[in-house]
């Protein structure tokens, strides 16, 4: 069973595509062709977009996502 690091998950806690790839070990470009292709990642949709075009996550659904399954 392999560790995944995910900053602290509180109520109101979002990662940015980087720290979701961190967090789940794949490349983040890999997040966002799956984002273009089916506007999700594994059934896990961004809760919007920064000024600087960066992607928002639910930190609480990517936590699901590595327990096993997305909300």
């Amino acid at each position: 069973m392999s560790s995944h690091f995910l900053p602290v998950a509180l109520p109101d806690r979002h990662l940015t595509t980087e720290e979701l790839a961190t967090a789940i070990s794949v490349k983040p470009q890999s997040i966002r062709k799956r984002l273009s292709q089916t506007g999700a990642f594994h059934s896990v949709k961004p809760v919007g977009k920064l000024p600087s075009r960066r992607w928002l996550w639910p930190a609480d659904s990517v936590e699901q996502l590595l327990n096993g399954g997305a909300k």
